[in-house]
């Protein structure tokens, strides 16, 4: 391919994509241009109740600008299927208690963009974690993480289960 053709080919495909994709957001770099569906919290805890997955919030809400609530509203489709992946592959049962909703860290791969989940701790879970992903040693504010085959990453931040779904973990 002619080297200067690139630049425009990848701008017809990251709008091709958006054509094709309505309601995606494009997120990476400009070499690396690639589609992120951000699905409803509706949908999401639809997706949710489906796999037996629960969830809960300090504030019995779901308003993504409370930080007492639990929000999905603009999770990414390959983080509820991340959840859905965990739940079926660990046999546990699996409450979610982080999602969407503002107060966690900022960040490409954040909360708030729709890359992390929470999840209460339980001997199941935690047991599963252990056993099954690498530990990749401790995060700078020193949890322990382990990643899983499929890259995702599970931080024990001692009260919780801190998640980042880079991909959806074999769905």
């Amino acid at each position: 391919m002619n080297v200067t053709k690139a630049p425009k080919l990848r701008s017809v495909m990251t709008a091709l994509a958006l054509v094709i994709t309505p309601g995606a957001a494009v997120v990476g770099t400009a070499g690396e241009a690639f589609a992120d569906t951000k699905i409803s919290h509706a949908t999401a805890t639809s997706m949710f109740a489906q796999a037996g997955i629960t969830w809960s919030s300090s504030g019995n809400c779901s308003d993504r600008n409370n930080p007492s609530c639990t929000s999905f509203e603009q999770l990414n489709l390959a983080t509820a299927q991340g959840a859905q992946t965990l739940k079926s592959a660990s046999g546990c049962a699996l409450n979610i208690t982080g999602g969407t909703e503002t107060g966690h860290a900022s960040g490409t791969y954040s909360h708030w963009n729709g890359y992390k989940l929470d999840y209460a701790k339980s001997t199941c879970i935690g047991t599963y974690i252990n056993n099954t992903f690498t530990y990749i040693g401790l995060r700078a504010d020193g949890a322990p993480q382990w990643r899983s085959g499929s890259g995702n990453v599970y931080a024990d931040e001692g009260n919780h289960w801190d998640v980042i779904y880079y991909t959806c973990g074999g769905c």
